[in-house]
């Protein structure tokens, strides 16, 4: 439990007050001129996260008032995330809340507001600002929101730890200490018995680094519910290879791990809530390395799908190790297959940091995610997998090339995975950025998750029934 989301309401406890633009003029209205005044002095408008901190007699904070813009479209956690950082440490308590979703999109956001990343702050850091608590409003979904938050802090905190602290092994460290708190099975591959196994591309994209690849598989639920599927790229450190990155395109590569983090998040969420479906999920984890024995741009690599793949540019391997991992997926026939990877530049050159695209032949699963998205207030934008582009993944001596030419590089990416895929219309793949470039209330720069409630919601209504 998160000890700044409590029950209690004790006496002290200072009301926030959540004002649409329409509504504020009425509420001010009804208000002493000196309250009048003060939102009039501090310029509160009721825009959206606005906060203005009203004093009261004794010279503390007597009220808070949040802004909710215009009021039209479902409500955002990141309209709440601002109080934890503003307000001094205290209890508080909406007052006035309107339903069930307000309640915990409020205490969702005030939790997401909360987290920090401070291991490697040492000993002349500050001490840590408490936090303020929130008092649970009534009709809040609780046990959603501790999910949903614990599942964010997770990714966050894995995405946020510096390489040499997350290799392949780390990563699969984690993996495993989550399944045991779930109550998961957790086997891996490591090494040379990924040939074994007969998962060649992770191997050869892992190959080059002293930290050894490996394939990790996750189990959780009861085997006679509807099997779902999530595979997470994890590559941990990706210096591009032989077509090497310069300094400034690999100095966020710790994220490219993001993939995994996600899915690791959503698997925690799944369980925590205990919906009815049979979970996988499968972790690529590799480091991308410089070295004699990585693999070289011209080599022809084989795959789990038996599919031959002629190596046009070595950083684009992130769907070499997702193209095993796929094809081991479809092997069971899920109902659902989703896959998270930091994939694509051209993702970000199309869509931005904030919104993630998306790529499915399933026409219902496409609607169902997009409503997902936007009642989350987790955005998604569905990208076609365009079948002319195809033709840029043609190799004259292997069955497909890795790399499609300079244009539509999402897209093509896309269609290099759908190959791996048995049933495309049960398959979403998401190119996230995983990242916040710039601080804003609730979102830090560092490590960040997206569609991942948006993904669960679609998740949830499709088979808890």
């Amino acid at each position: 439990m998160f000890d700044f989301l409590t029950d209690n309401r004790p006496d002290d406890t200072v009301a926030i007050t959540a004002l649409t633009e329409a509504a504020l003029p009425g509420w001010l209205e009804a208000q002493p001129g000196p309250v009048r005044k003060w939102a009039d002095l501090h310029g509160f408008k009721a825009k959206k996260a606005q906060i203005v901190t009203l004093p009261g007699s004794d010279g503390n904070v007597g009220r808070v008032l949040l802004g909710l813009g215009s009021g039209d479209g479902p409500l955002s956690p990141w309209t709440f995330a601002g109080l934890p950082a503003i307000l001094p440490q205290g209890n508080y308590a909406f007052d006035g809340v309107p339903d069930a979703a307000f309640a915990t999109t409020a205490a969702l956001g005030w939790a997401l507001g909360t987290y920090r990343f401070e291991r490697y702050k040492l000993s002349d850091a500050e001490p840590p600002r408490p936090h303020p608590h929130l008092a649970i409003p009534d009709g809040c979904d609780r046990a959603y929101v501790e999910a949903a938050a614990r599942a964010t802090f997770l990714a966050r905190d894995l995405i946020n730890t510096p390489p040499n602290d997350m290799g392949p092994a780390e990563l699969e460290r984690e993996a495993f200490d989550l399944a045991a708190r779930i109550g998961a099975e957790a086997t891996s591959v490591i090494g040379e018995d990924l040939l074994d196994s007969n998962f060649p591309a992770i191997h050869a994209v892992g190959k080059g680094s002293e930290r050894p690849p490996r394939l990790i598989d996750l189990r959780w639920g009861d085997p006679s519910h509807p099997k779902v599927t999530l595979v997470g790229k994890g590559v941990c450190f990706d210096t591009g290879g032989y077509n090497l990155k310069p300094g400034s395109g690999m100095a966020l590569m710790k994220k490219d791990m993001g993939g995994a983090a996600h899915v690791l998040g959503l698997a925690h969420m799944i369980a925590a809530l205990n919906l009815p479906v049979r979970l996988r999920v499968l972790v690529a984890a590799v480091e991308n390395s410089v070295s004699g024995g990585a693999f070289r741009p011209s080599d022809v690599i084989d795959t789990h799908k038996g599919l031959t793949v002629e190596i046009g540019n070595t950083d684009a391997e992130g769907r070499l190790v997702l193209a095993d991992a796929l094809s081991l997926a479809s092997e069971e026939s899920p109902e659902l297959i989703v896959d998270f990877a930091t994939l694509t530049g051209a993702a970000r050159s199309a869509l931005g940091p904030e919104v993630a695209p998306y790529f499915t032949d399933g026409e219902d699963l496409a609607t169902a995610l997009s409503r997902a998205g936007e009642a989350t207030a987790d955005p998604v934008w569905r990208l076609p997998l365009w079948p002319a582009y195809a033709d840029n993944l043609k190799s004259n001596i292997a069955d497909l090339r890795n790399d499609g030419g300079p244009f539509a590089g999402a897209v093509v990416a896309a269609l290099f995975l759908k190959r791996f895929v048995a049933r495309p219309e049960r398959w979403i793949h998401l190119d996230i950025y995983a990242w916040n470039p710039d601080k804003r209330a609730g979102r830090l720069i560092g490590g960040e998750v997206m569609a991942m409630r948006a993904v669960f919601d679609l998740i949830r209504s499709r088979f808890a029934r």
